[in-house]
C-alpha cells in the first residue's frame, strides 16, 4: 500500500479555494445575467455530499437585483425549486414567477452545481424572453464550470482537514494517508482542469478583442469616407443642391455621425473592461470642457424646444484629472438627457468640493421606470426596447459613463422619475491647480 510520504513532491500544499471560489461565483452569476438578455441570476449554495441537501442550502451572489433585500425577497420565492433542483439533480425549467417582475417574465430556468456524485448548489437563471437552446446551453456550460471551482475548494478542505487529523494523531496514519494520497490526486486532475478552462476564457476573449479592434477599423473607414464625402457635398455644392436633398443628406450626416460614435463607444467600452485604457492626467478647464460637450449636441437641440443651462459654482478651479475621460462623460451624459428629452430644459451643475468634482446632468424629459433604474447601465440596455424604439442607440452611453468613472476611483448614481425627468451624477477625485 503506498504512504502519503511517497507523493509529498506531487503536491507540496493545498490551500483552501475560497477566495477564488468567491470570485468564479460572482462572475458566473454576472456572465448568467448577461446570458439570459440581462435578466436575473442567483446562484445557491448548498452542503456537498449529501444525498439531499435541503439544509444549509442558501444564496451565495445575485445579479441583475436593484438592492440585496430583493435578492434575498427573490431566493425566498425560489427556495421551492431551488430544493426541487437539488433532489432531481437535473436540469429544470418553470414558469414565470409574477413577483419577480418583468425582467424574469420569460420563465426560469435551473441547473444543478453536479460534479461526479456530489452536488454544490443551483445555479436560477431568469430572463425577460424565454431562452432559445443556444442561451441555455451556454447557462449550462457556466453551471458545469462553476461545479469544478466548488468541488474543488471542498475538496481542498477536505485535504487540509485530513493533513491536521495526521498531524494531531497517530491512529489510522495509514487510511488517513491513503485517503490524503487520493484527494491529492484528484485536486490535481483538477488544477490541470481548472487551468484548461481558464485557457479557454482566455483564448475566447483574445479572439472577441481581435474581432471588436477589427471590426471596428473596418466599419470606421468606410464611415469616415461617407460622412467626408457627404460634408464635401453639402459645402461645395450647396446653391445647385434642391432643399430636400441638403435635408436628406444632414439626416444621413446626423447617421453616420451617430454610428460613427456608436462603433467608438463599443471599443472604449472593450478597452475599459480588458484594463487597456490609461489614465492621463493634465490640467483642465472645466468651464472650456463643459462648452465643448454643449457645442457638440446642440445640433439635436436646435430641433426641438429645448434649451441648456449651466449651474457651476464659483469659484471654480482648474483642476487635474484626464482630460479626454472627463470630455467623455459630460458629452455622453448630455447627449443622453438631450436624445430623451423632447421639450423642456437639460441642466448640468458642476462643484469642486475637498478634492473631488462633483458633476450632474439633469433633463425634464420621459423619465425612467423605478424597475428599469437598476439595469440602466448595464450593456446594451435600452428603457425602450421594443421591436420600434422611439430613441435611437446601442444602451452604451451609460455603460461607458459607468466604467469611465470607475477607471477614475469615482462614483455615479441616477435618480428618475416617470415623466419628470432624470438626473445623472458622478463625483472624481481631482487635483487643484493653483
Amino acid at each position: 500500500m503506498r504512504s502519503a510520504s511517497q507523493n509529498t513532491g506531487a503536491r507540496p500544499t493545498q490551500e483552501p479555494q475560497t477566495q477564488g471560489l468567491g470570485d468564479a461565483a460572482r462572475a458566473t452569476t454576472a456572465a448568467a445575467m448577461n446570458e439570459a438578455g440581462g435578466g436575473l441570476a442567483l446562484l445557491f449554495a448548498a452542503a456537498p455530499g449529501t444525498a439531499a441537501p435541503r439544509e444549509g442550502t442558501r444564496l451565495r451572489s445575485a445579479a441583475g437585483f436593484a438592492s440585496a433585500q430583493a435578492a434575498r425577497d427573490a431566493a425566498d420565492i425560489l427556495m421551492p425549486r431551488v430544493l426541487e433542483t437539488l433532489e432531481a439533480r437535473q436540469a429544470g425549467s418553470f414558469a414565470a414567477e409574477p413577483a419577480l417582475g418583468e425582467r424574469a417574465g420569460g420563465g426560469i430556468v435551473m441547473h444543478p452545481l453536479l460534479f461526479g456524485d456530489r452536488i454544490h448548489g443551483v445555479l436560477a437563471v431568469a430572463g425577460p424572453e424565454s431562452l432559445d437552446s443556444a442561451r441555455q446551453e451556454a447557462l449550462s456550460q457556466l453551471a458545469k464550470a462553476l461545479a469544478l471551482h466548488f468541488d474543488h475548494a471542498h475538496l481542498s478542505e477536505r485535504f487540509q482537514q485530513v493533513k491536521e487529523q495526521i498531524a494531531q494523531t497517530q491512529q489510522g496514519v495509514e487510511q488517513k494517508s491513503e485517503e490524503i494520497l487520493n484527494l491529492s490526486e484528484t485536486l490535481f486532475a483538477q488544477d490541470i482542469e481548472l487551468l484548461r478552462s481558464n485557457e479557454r476564457l482566455s483564448q475566447v476573449e483574445n479572439l472577441k478583442s481581435d474581432f471588436i479592434e477589427r471590426m471596428s477599423r473596418e466599419l470606421r473607414t468606410p464611415l469616415n469616407g461617407i460622412i467626408e464625402a457627404i460634408i464635401g457635398v453639402l459645402t461645395n455644392e450647396n446653391e445647385t443642391l434642391a432643399d430636400s436633398s441638403k435635408k436628406s443628406l444632414r439626416y444621413a450626416l446626423d447617421d453616420g455621425t451617430g454610428f460613427l460614435r456608436t462603433l467608438q463607444n463599443i471599443l472604449d467600452l472593450w478597452r475599459v473592461k480588458q484594463g487597456e485604457m490609461p489614465v492621463e492626467l493634465q490640467e483642465i478647464n472645466f468651464r472650456d470642457t463643459v462648452d465643448e460637450a454643449i457645442f457638440s449636441v446642440q445640433d439635436a437641440v436646435s430641433r426641438k424646444q429645448l434649451a441648456i443651462e449651466q449651474e457651476i459654482l464659483e469659484p471654480f478651479p482648474k483642476i487635474r484629472s484626464d482630460l479626454a475621460k472627463i470630455n467623455q462623460l459630460v458629452f455622453l451624459l448630455l447627449e443622453n438627457a438631450v436624445k430623451f428629452t423632447q421639450a423642456g430644459k437639460v441642466t448640468i451643475r458642476a462643484r469642486v468640493e475637498k478634492n473631488r468634482l462633483h458633476c450632474e446632468v439633469s433633463d425634464t424629459g420621459v423619465g425612467i421606470a423605478q424597475d428599469d433604474q437598476a439595469s440602466v447601465f448595464e450593456d446594451f440596455f435600452q428603457v425602450d426596447a421594443g421591436s420600434s424604439p422611439r430613441y435611437s442607440g446601442a444602451g452604451l452611453g451609460l455603460t461607458l459613463v459607468r466604467e469611465l468613472v470607475l477607471l477614475l476611483d469615482g462614483a455615479v448614481s441616477l435618480s428618475s422619475e416617470i415623466g419628470r425627468g432624470t438626473t445623472v451624477a458622478f463625483e472624481l477625485p481631482i487635483q487643484k491647480v493653483g
